[in-house]
């Protein structure tokens, strides 16, 4: 699949994008999420090229932009700073904003900061607006001490390694078993994309997973200060906020029905890993009860509906990657939710 990969100067730091499009038509940002970078989004772009004009940059530590430190006692907004640089360096003064995984956090986030420029939000799967690991209820009760349970130290040395290594079956096995549902079969030239955009993660303390902390309590680690990892805590990423920012875009959350990663039970949190057996030592859920990170998202988002905003909802048979795996649903779902929020940006 033939690209073109764009580099912007801005005033923040230098960052990699891809656009498609023409100008004239509804303008869209795609950001992606972890363990990727743009080329994720290229098949889908492809396929909406006459319908938007699209930007998909890669986010700090990932694919082709510079690799600078993220401050983790941040949360999201050096990210969200990154991707109000590029747009104000690009002249896009109002647009229609899409994040998945990690990058919906990012979304939510700008949303906060700069949601007077946004026509639209889209949140594909997005991270929980109490971050990830490390807290429980659909209120977001954190463990004490804040930050236990969650940050680079949950990251498995599996994945350091093979990133570090270059793995391209670990990959591979990765992308098909947690990106996608079962049983769906990627298209040879797609996986090449996606395979590069996973093993674009840059690592280091403030790069990918982040500085690990050691605890004196199951599971021994806590939340470091830099890295996207540590970002990701709840100790910094609080995005309930979100729920009361006063200019409220049109909101779509699509989800998969068959997502592994952000659920109600995912297989990256070391709570539910505990619970089931696959890190010993777990003291019980009454102690350290699994995050259930769709009903946190419901919880938020259910209060921006409360405070006037406008939420469609959409779950598609896919796995954390509904653009991935069925991607002619999500566009169908995209499109119609352009058409019927026309009126309302």
């Amino acid at each position: 699949m033939e690209y073109e990969t764009f580099k912007s100067e801005t005033s923040r730091i230098k960052v990699a994008y891809h656009h498609l499009g023409r100008a004239g038509l509804p303008k869209l940002v795609l950001i992606h999420g972890d363990c990727s970078s743009s080329l994720f989004y290229l098949p889908l772009m492809q396929r909406l090229e006459e319908d938007y004009e699209m930007v998909a940059l890669d986010l700090r530590g990932f694919g082709d932009t510079e690799p600078a430190f993220i401050d983790a006692t941040r949360g999201m907004r050096d990210y969200s700073d990154d991707v109000d640089a590029l747009m104000r360096a690009l002249g896009w003064e109002r647009f229609s904003l899409l994040g998945w995984s990690m990058g919906g956090g990012v979304a939510m986030q700008y949303a906060i900061d700069y949601g007077e420029k946004l026509e639209r939000l889209i949140l594909v799967a997005p991270l929980s607006p109490f971050g990830f690991g490390g807290s429980y209820d659909a209120d977001g009760k954190l463990y004490q001490p804040v930050g236990l349970a969650s940050g680079a130290g949950t990251v498995t040395p599996l994945l350091i390694n093979a990133l570090r290594l270059g793995d391209r079956n670990f990959a591979i096995t990765s992308i098909a078993k947690t990106y996608v549902r079962p049983g769906y079969a990627i298209p040879r030239e797609e996986m090449e994309l996606y395979i590069a955009g996973y093993l674009s993660t840059k690592l280091g303390e403030g790069l990918y997973p982040g500085d690990v902390v050691t605890a004196g309590t199951w599971p021994f680690v806590q939340t470091g200060v830099g890295g996207v990892n540590n970002a990701m805590s709840p100790k910094y990423c609080r995005l309930d906020g979100f729920a009361d920012i006063p200019h409220k875009p049109p909101v779509l959350w699509v989800r998969g029905d068959q997502d592994v990663i952000i659920c109600d039970g995912s297989i990256c949190d070391v709570a539910y890993l505990g619970k089931v057996g696959m890190i010993p030592g777990y003291p019980g859920e009454r102690i350290y009860p699994p995050q259930p990170m769709l009903a946190q998202t419901r919880y938020v988002l259910d209060q921006y509906q409360e405070n006037g905003g406008v939420l469609h909802e959409v779950v598609l048979h896919s796995g954390h990657g509904p653009f991935l795996d069925n991607r002619e649903a999500f566009v169908e779902e995209l499109n119609r939710f352009f058409d019927v929020t026309e009126g309302a940006v």
